[in-house]
């Protein structure tokens, strides 16, 4: 689309043209300045990135009539909605306490992982789960406590980026 104007302005005011209103003042470079700005494109982008990742998920967590909400109430509609997020946000905690056993016993070992194969690490992972498997669930028991040493990097918030840190000490 760029192709046809003879510039990223030109282009721009072609989309917004009320982009144009303010040039004689100069805010609309200032909005330039910010559009251009690298830090702000990567954290979008990764914030982006993040939230399709988890809709794919859910899309993915969602069996059964092919993701298709069947009522047409908007009741229904939400409580749909509401279950089907409460279901992957349970499987994405199942996740995180997995990798977390196993980041453990790596640690127990004498292992270290890689800072480049933790930053691959996704909760969002999918292979390991039966979805239409008979499961009993066991009402007694009592889980193990979770890994005391689950936490966000310094430094990540701003990235929009979910990761954790494993320090390797067992609380």
């Amino acid at each position: 689309m760029l192709a046809f104007f003879r510039s990223h302005a030109e282009a721009k005011l072609a989309a917004f043209p009320e982009a144009g209103e303010h040039e004689a003042d100069g805010t609309s470079f200032e909005r330039d300045a910010e559009f251009c700005d690298a830090e702000l494109r990567r954290t979008i982008q990764a914030a982006t990135n993040k939230s399709e990742r988890f809709n794919q998920f859910v899309q993915w967590v969602s069996f059964g009539g092919h993701s298709v909400i069947a009522e047409n109430t908007r009741d229904e509609q939400r409580k749909f909605i509401k279950y089907n997020h409460l279901v992957a946000n349970l499987l994405v905690f199942h996740n995180i306490v997995t990798l977390s056993r196993a980041l453990e016993r790596l640690h127990a070992d004498g292992l270290k992982a890689s800072d480049q194969a933790l930053a691959a690490l996704t909760p969002y992972q999918t292979e390991h789960i039966n979805r239409f498997g008979n499961y009993t669930v066991n009402f007694s028991r009592t889980p193990e406590p979770l890994p005391s040493n689950l936490r966000e990097p310094a430094g990540t918030e701003s990235l929009g980026q979910a990761s954790f840190d494993y320090t390797g000490s067992v609380g």
